[in-house]
């Protein structure tokens, strides 16, 4: 091995710095979600020490330090003549506005549940028997629709629905759709507010999670058009679907050629399977950049599963398409994509 170079070692060393600081504000941003603080400085007003401790209930002492580190990570602003803290319209986005196309916090919680469930996935490392989607910490599951939910509100409707073939003016005409993989069911829901002449079915194997999605559509004014059911992607129920969609989901299926052959089974005449997966290339260098980083990061169910293929979160176009050709579907094209997702429209 060659000696070191020392410029070389300072740099990797100054990234790491720079690293540890940013999984320790991670670690605050948590914090600061769950006891209420940034949704206490949402509207940008300044703020002293005391007067947000009194608005928060959080004791002033620990609540110093807190805006300092983060202060100090650039989520907070800090004025020091006047020794006020506030949120810029642009951090207030990131970290206080669900509804923002750039709320970020959900992203904090899935890390989160990476630190919580270390051990079970360093027994994975040994062992090869992989890690159940539902043996993780509840916060992956809150954490993934908050995350994954701004992407939808900005781009399903607007973007996605309207990149595939004649879909769309079925939604609006009235059409049956299945959400498979739905989680929380924030990309069912959001279908089902959009197309109110279209019925949806969300499916998940989750159990829990099917619950929460069940208040979450009665609380959005929609039960009354969507239902939810559990249920895995291989052997989800009913027939006749104008659309099978499924989000950022496949990569994490054991047998996602098995899922693809029942969905192509329930599938009605000139239906189409929509199919959005994390943003990648199909070769490892092209994805050694700030999103691989962050995918690359997502230890796959697929491995806990029967088959057990094990796409990834990078799994790249040319490995979906073969799981779709596997499948028995001849018609698959990228209809768009974002930085952090593609989406493709598959069909029979």
């Amino acid at each position: 091995m060659r000696e070191p170079d020392m410029q070389k070692l300072d740099a990797l060393v100054g990234r790491l710095v720079g690293d540890v600081g940013a999984a320790m504000s991670g670690a605050l941003v948590v914090l600061g979600d769950q006891v209420g603080i940034y949704k206490a400085m949402a509207d940008g007003t300044p703020m002293s020490v005391q007067d947000l401790a009194a608005k928060t209930g959080v004791k002033e002492r620990y609540l110093r330090e807190w805006l300092s580190a983060q202060a100090a990570a650039d989520y907070v602003a800090y004025d020091e003549k006047t020794d006020r803290f506030s949120l810029t319209p642009e951090q207030a986005m990131v970290f206080a506005e669900e509804n923002s196309p750039a709320f970020f916090v959900g992203a904090f919680e899935v890390v989160q549940s990476m630190w919580m469930d270390e051990p079970k996935i360093a027994d994975a490392f040994r062992t090869g028997k992989g890690l159940g989607w539902h043996e993780h910490s509840t916060c992956l599951f809150r954490g993934t629709e908050r995350f994954f939910r701004p992407g939808y509100n900005s781009h399903l409707v607007n973007e996605w629905i309207p990149a595939l073939a004649g879909v769309e003016a079925k939604l609006k005409a009235g059409a049956s759709v299945a959400d498979v993989g739905c989680g929380h069911g924030a990309s069912t829901i959001l279908m089902a507010q959009a197309y109110p002449a279209s019925r949806f079915a969300g499916f998940d194997y989750h159990g829990p999670s099917i619950e929460r999605a069940k208040a979450a559509a009665k609380d959005a004014g929609v039960a009354d058009r969507v239902t939810f059911q559990q249920g895995s992607a291989g052997e989800f129920p009913g027939r006749g679907y104008d659309m099978v969609a499924m989000f950022d989901c496949l990569h994490d299926m054991g047998d996602p050629v098995g899922a693809g052959r029942h969905v192509k089974e329930t599938l009605g005449p000139n239906g189409t399977w929509l199919i959005v997966e994390p943003f990648a290339h199909d070769h490892l260098k092209d994805n050694l950049n700030p999103v691989g980083r962050v995918y690359y990061d997502c230890t796959p169910a697929s491995l806990s599963q029967e088959v057990g293929l094990g796409l990834g979160a990078q799994a790249g176009e040319m490995k979906l398409r073969k799981v779709a050709l596997d499948a028995g579907f001849t018609h698959f094209r990228r209809a768009t994509e974002t930085p952090f997702n593609m989406v493709f429209e598959v069909r029979a």
